[in-house]
């Protein structure tokens, strides 16, 4: 017995070893691609125009660039425009975002209009109370039927609401 419980702590130690030695040597290659519209593309598998990237095996974390570069770095600042691309003028900009600015208005005009209906159909709501009525001829009062419908008329408030908050927030950042 002894001697399968020595072999047993013997194969643990061995396996061990092997374990640790071959986790060192798991370390894959990465190759880099970028594409003909400069979208770069990482991958363990070498491709057509990919160059492999020399990493160190040794290094246990992985850097992130972004989060040594401290806030106020070039790095974090717009990228200059390209050469070709479009360009508006400051006057026309001026129109669109006048024009968005009156598209939310009128926007958030119909959101208060549909609060205030949305309003009124929970105050009807609330004054009519769901009955149903017995084989015999009396009435009762359908109270989950009622909580159902004024759940319904009470979210649909709730989404009038916030959109007019949301509306408002972006009125507010175009100011």
């Amino acid at each position: 017995m002894k001697k399968y419980l020595f072999l047993s702590t013997i194969a643990q130690v061995l396996t061990l070893a092997i374990t640790l030695t071959l986790s060192g040597q798991a370390f894959a290659e990465i190759y880099k691609h970028v594409d003909a519209e400069g979208r770069v593309t990482y991958s363990n598998m070498k491709s057509k125009g990919s160059t492999r990237l020399e990493l160190d095996p040794d290094a246990n974390v992985i850097s992130n660039d972004r989060a040594r570069t401290p806030s106020n770095s070039t790095a974090n600042r717009r990228t200059p425009t390209p050469d070709g691309f479009p360009r508006v003028d400051k006057n026309t900009q001026n129109q669109r975002d006048d024009k968005r600015k009156e598209i939310l208005q009128s926007e958030l005009a119909a959101e208060r209009s549909a609060l205030e209906q949305a309003k009124k159909a929970y105050a009807e709501g609330e004054s009519n109370p769901e009955v149903y009525r017995t084989a015999e001829g009396k009435t009762f009062r359908n109270v989950p039927k009622f909580e159902e419908k004024m759940k319904n008329l009470q979210a649909d408030v709730d989404n009038h609401q916030k959109n007019i908050q949301l509306l408002q927030k972006e009125l507010d950042a175009l100011k």
